[in-house]
């Protein structure tokens, strides 16, 4: 008995496995990881050939994406303006960059919540992002679409499409009407960013050229600090 017992153990494993693979990769979040890795490919491809034609701009325009990715769309913007890296490459990097990052994070998400693909290192970050979700559901909600499209329009704190993603998740649309609603207002957010951006860029810079960039240091630490107070409140709140 104990050996027929670990031999329909061995069976359901693989079966088990194979279940989990059709659902990774057969579902729309599955297909949209797909996309995400392909667009990451091209552009990482499109990285690679910049720096052996040219290293200097391939340098500006890793550390561009580095900055999107770790500060934010306004710190990313605010980099490319001060290194003059010009007005359409600026925008059109941005949205690469914030395209990339809900396409990733929203499939890993939405695996790691059905429990088909648990990520121990990201799973604290899940938890909070979750938990700011849960606390916007009830506007998104009353206002439908159109609350998810202001909800990451609108550059308020803890707003935003990593957070208006997961909230379309939780309110239940489908994954194309959430990510187009997303990837909407993420657009629209990033110009109204850069032509701000742009404007400030322009007069800082008739006064200093090196003013542009302690515009990006102040938004850094804008970020950094905001960061900070979320950890401290949200560490007080369980607490209490």
């Amino acid at each position: 008995m104990a050996a027929e017992s670990q031999q329909s153990t061995g069976q359901d494993d693989p079966r088990r496995g194979h279940r989990v693979r059709i659902a990774l990769l057969g579902g729309p979040e599955g297909r949209l990881l797909l996309v995400a890795v392909a667009l990451a490919f091209v552009y990482t491809i499109w990285l690679a050939i910049k720096a052996l034609s040219s290293p200097a701009e391939s340098q500006i325009l890793v550390g561009m994406t580095a900055t999107t990715l770790v500060f934010g769309r306004a710190a990313g913007l605010a980099y490319g303006y001060s290194v003059e890296l010009g007005h359409l490459r600026v925008i059109l990097i941005t949205m690469i960059v914030e395209t990339l990052h809900i396409l990733v994070f929203y499939p890993l998400f939405v695996f790691g919540w059905r429990h088909l693909l648990v990520i121990k290192s990201l799973k604290n970050i899940f938890d909070h992002i979750h938990h700011a979700a849960e606390s916007h559901k009830g506007f998104i909600q009353r206002y439908g679409i159109i609350g998810l499209f202001a909800f990451v329009w609108f550059p308020f704190w803890m707003t935003g499409p990593i957070v208006g993603c997961v909230i379309g998740f939780l309110i239940g649309l489908p994954v194309w009407l959430n990510m187009t609603v997303v990837l909407a207002g993420t657009y629209v957010a990033i110009l109204g960013w850069a032509f701000f951006l742009r404007e400030v860029h322009e007069r800082v810079a008739s006064y200093d050229p090196y003013a542009a960039l302690v515009l990006v240091v102040i938004l850094v630490v804008i970020v950094l600090v905001g960061h900070l107070l979320r950890h401290t409140l949200g560490e007080g709140k369980r607490k209490d």
